[in-house]
């Protein structure tokens, strides 16, 4: 069976009617528990607790619903799932959630420093599990407490998983696996579901303190609760600073490349900068000399940020309360803010003065010279920018216990997401003119920025990107489960439910004048979304009739019907299978399909289409010219409302297998295998395989001529230059033109192995636990256009092998660990003569001693995290990025303090 996409229905749908749907769900429950989840004990249930107290009770684990399953008290049929406890949480020393998923090998943030730009399209690094998509929503579904988070950013509809400090979660559940037929959309590379405390008693908190070189940072968390055993309340407060890095700051993100046997990516849009003449055989005179056959270079990133400033400020609260016995009542809710200060590259221009701005200079009797300059000496290194990010959400749910065996659970969602960004910007438009000197009383002095006219100095750089938008959320769901019958291997567990989610977009993006928004952008979209879904288990073999070679077999069967207002239906089913053949093994298998809808922000979001004009070229394709750096570049960028859902296919295999020979070992090993199609993404444009890869050969042309220019843009809004016309009066005519629009692309076929193994030992002094968990890419293909040949990315671009291996122990009050964090290097062509990116490879350290133990301080704790210990630099990239396969701070100490009373 194939994921199958109808036609939309035509529907006059209004928000308010979904709503009342939600207003009735809510008051048939009489007012929806927190879906309260756990995942099964796994091989970090059995370390060494990192904890100094006990925080509260635990649910019972009947009422327990584990990710990847709509079913209470049972793990998913068939599947891996990756747990994250809360003593891992801890001794990772992480401070945001994202930080915490760029240790899971299988995300593929793994080996950095999740950080995102803070701009209109990468607000935040979204998790992405197998590397699948890259679009404004995700292929990796985010939830919290198995429900959806409202999405963040101008162009962009994931959810921030920075919203929730790690204080308030009690694990993390990473499923690797597709899981439309139980979530819907997104879920095609797997889900990631933040599983928060739901009872706490006391006060907590914790302060730490974190250096590296040219870098420091500060969070704390402050959490008050009550348990009164028939419910809790607890509030939680968390705020994280961080300083910023500059490009400067690293010698591993310097443009020239020399020193590693590779090119000089340095520019010659420089403070001072460089003229030219003549365009057959060009001659550059470096400022402020002139002298000929001489050439300024610098590194245009030197003063941006690799990693930029950041305030977060959360509060986190849950109450639980069990009304009767039949009856209990849950709601959790949050407010996040999120305030960085992004520093980038100071403006540049590369344009035409002419014998008409009253500051020219002749050279060789010639009326005219090609200019090519920063505004750093007038305007400062960098170009700083403000963006704000704030949401909130609401999540209320009732259940009720109907007989023994049954139990119904209404549930709500509400969220709400302001995004602000103010990208400082130049008037590249009026820069130009003023340089040509066709603008009168403003004239821009190449020679010396300094002297040129205040008027066009003030209007040059009174100019922003600015951009903003309010997204919403709202859903409700209804699901009943429990015991349909009763076989000798078990209760057949049935689960069926029904829900609606409403969601839009409102956003506004201006470039012009700061404050002056007149000519805005705007665009607003909607979609709703019914849903109908199932769940059967059905144990054959258990306890009760197992036999030897036959102890255990159970099979589950799930399927849902998503009705999409703007996309159509879609029906996804997915079967499982688990075999146990003894009591200590057991062999499990899957296969279903999966889907995501493309997001508001691809679709019909059109705020963002434009054709943005670099002033100089940082994409080059082989065999590039030495001035064809100094030359234009044309980037088509926005939305497209053709856009059709992407689809997979997806299935597993694997084992679990505990010895009983060995206790304490645990050891899994998973076959993934998916096939994913109709990705919607954006052509490779940053990377070099975007000129290397024949299947991106229609995305893109080397030397346009003014007619093909102009035939691309089209009626698209310029940004960067007066016209395309104007990127043709000049000597050097763009260098490239690429379409950057979001499209279908093709389809990544892909198969590999996760693992693990992990062994804990109790001793004399203490405890023991050592492991090792990771995934292996057994082949990756990938396909630029649907229809067009499928090439080998494990051969240019994608490493196979991602690993975390970990030792660590307990004695007395002191806990230590190690932890080797390996990404894999790949084959890379197009960057000559590097054939080879290298692996990544960092050892991060923990150390926690609980002043208790030894009668100091009740419940309170030392920590101390160094992240890696020997200051590793990333692999390094033989272009104007400079490096790849991971990114980091140096060497990171950090000192903390935990305590509860």
């Amino acid at each position: 069976m194939k994921t199958e996409i109808m036609e939309p229905r035509v529907r006059g749908f209004a928000k308010q009617a979904g709503l009342s749907m939600l207003a009735l769900a809510t008051m048939l429950a009489c007012a929806g528990a927190a879906h309260a989840q756990t995942a099964p004990a796994g091989p970090e249930a059995a370390q060494a607790d990192a904890q100094p107290v006990d925080d509260g009770a635990q649910e019972p684990q009947d009422d327990i619903v584990v990710t990847g399953t709509l079913l209470r008290g049972v793990a998913p049929t068939g599947t891996n799932v990756i747990g994250v406890t809360r003593d891992t949480i801890t001794a990772r020393g992480v401070a945001s959630s994202n930080d915490l998923l760029a240790k899971i090998p299988q995300v593929g943030n793994f080996g950095t420093i999740p950080v995102g730009s803070a701009s209109f399209g990468l607000p935040v690094l979204r998790p992405n599990i197998r590397n699948l998509g890259a679009s404004g929503g995700s292929t990796t579904l985010v939830l919290i407490n198995g429900h959806r988070g409202v999405g963040a950013g101008i162009l962009q509809t994931t959810v921030d998983p920075s919203i929730l400090p790690p204080d308030v979660l009690e694990r993390v559940e990473v499923v690797p696996d597709g899981g439309s037929a139980i979530y819907g959309s997104d879920a095609i590379g797997g889900v990631v579901n933040f599983i928060t405390r739901k009872r706490f008693d006391g006060v907590s908190a914790n302060l730490r303190y974190g250096f590296a070189d040219k870098y420091k940072t500060v969070d704390g968390n402050l959490t008050i609760g009550k348990d009164w055993g028939s419910g809790s309340l607890f509030l939680s407060y968390a705020h994280v600073w961080h300083d910023n890095v500059l490009g400067i700051d690293r010698d591993y993100a310097s443009a020239d490349r020399r020193s590693k046997g590779g090119g000089d990516f340095r520019v010659t849009t420089c403070a001072p900068g460089n003229i030219q003449i003549g365009a057959v055989n060009p001659v550059t005179y470096a400022l402020p000399a002139l002298t000929p056959g001489t050439l300024n270079k610098c590194d245009q990133n030197a003063y941006a940020d690799l990693f930029p400033r950041e305030e977060r400020n959360s509060v986190f609260g849950s109450l639980t309360q069990q009304l009767d016995d039949n009856v209990a009542f849950g709601v959790t809710a949050y407010w996040s803010r999120r305030d960085t200060v992004v520093n980038q590259a100071q403006g540049m221009l590369s344009s035409t003065i002419t014998a008409l701005n009253p500051f020219f200079r002749p050279i060789s009797g010639l009326t005219s010279q090609t200019a090519s300059f920063s505004f750093a000496s007038v305007y400062g290194n960098s170009l700083t920018s403000r963006q704000r990010f704030e949401s909130y959400g609401v999540t209320p749910s009732f259940s009720f216990a109907i007989g023994d065996k049954w139990q119904l659970r209404a549930e709500s969602n509400f969220g709400r997401s302001t995004n602000l960004v103010r990208e400082a910007a130049l008037d590249t438009t009026t820069a130009s003119l003023a340089l040509a000197g066709l603008i009168p009383g403003m004239a821009l002095n190449p020679y010396d920025l300094a002297a040129s006219s205040p008027a066009a100095l003030a209007a040059i750089r009174n100019y922003e990107n600015y951009g903003d938008a309010t997204q919403e959320l709202a859903e409700g769901r209804l699901i009943l489960d429990g015991s349909l019958a009763h076989l000798a291997g078990g209760d057949v567990r049935l689960a069926v439910g029904a829900e609606y989610h409403y969601e839009n977009i409102s956003s506004r993006i201006a470039q012009g004048a700061i404050g002056s928004y007149a000519n805005a952008k705007t665009s607003r979209a909607s979609r709703d979304v019914r849903s109908a879904f199932g769940e059967l288990m059905i144990p054959i073999v258990g306890a009760g009739n197992g036999s030897p070679g036959l102890r255990g077999l159970q099979l589950s069967a799930s399927v849902r019907y998503d009705d999409y207002s703007d996309q159509g239906g879609t029906t996804n089913p997915k079967i499982g299978v688990n075999y146990k053949p003894f009591t200590d093994l057991t062999i499990r298998g899957n296969w279903g399909t999966s889907f995501h809808a493309p997001s508001l922000a691809d679709t019909t979001n059109t705020s963002d289409s434009r054709a943005t004009v670099l002033p100089y070229s940082p994409f080059l394709a082989p065999g590039a010219t030495p001035v064809d750096p100094a030359r234009a570049t044309i980037v088509l960028a926005g939305g497209n409302p053709n856009l059709k859902p992407e689809r997979a296919d997806t299935w597993s295999a694997g084992f679990d297998w505990t010895p009983k020979a060995v206790p304490g070992l645990v050891a899994n090993l998973t076959y993934y295998n998916v096939k994913f199609k109709d990705a919607i993404g954006l052509a490779p444009f940053l990377s070099p395989t975007l000129f290397t890869n024949t299947n991106y050969a229609n995305f893109y042309i080397l030397r346009p001529t003014l007619a093909q220019a102009q035939a691309a843009v089209g009626n698209l809004a310029v940004v960067g230059a007066p016209s395309i016309a104007s990127l043709y009066t000049g000597p050097l005519s763009p260098y490239v033109l690429i379409d950057a629009r979001r499209n279908n692309l093709g389809a990544v076929n892909t198969d590999g192995l996760d693992f693990n193994l992990a062994y804990t030992r109790l001793t004399g002094f203490g405890a023991i636990n050592a492991s090792i968990a990771g995934t292996y890419t057994l082949s990756r293909k990938s396909q630029a256009v649907s229809g067009g040949p499928f090439t080998d990315d494990l051969k240019n671009g994608v490493g196979r092998t991602a690993f975390v291996a970990t030792l660590g122990g307990k004695s007395g009050g002191f806990i230590a660990s190690a932890s080797y964090n390996y990404k894999g290097g790949f084959p890379i062509l197009g960057v000559s003569p590097q054939t080879r990116v290298g692996a990544f490879q960092t050892v991060d350290a923990f150390l926690a001693y609980d002043l208790g133990a030894h009668g100091f301080i009740k419940n309170a704790m030392l920590t101390l995290n160094v992240d890696n210990i020997f200051d590793q630099d990333p692999p390094w990239l033989n272009s104007a990025a400079a490096y790849t396969n991971g990114s980091t701070l140096g060497r990171l100490v950090t000192f903390g303090i935990r305590t509860k009373f």
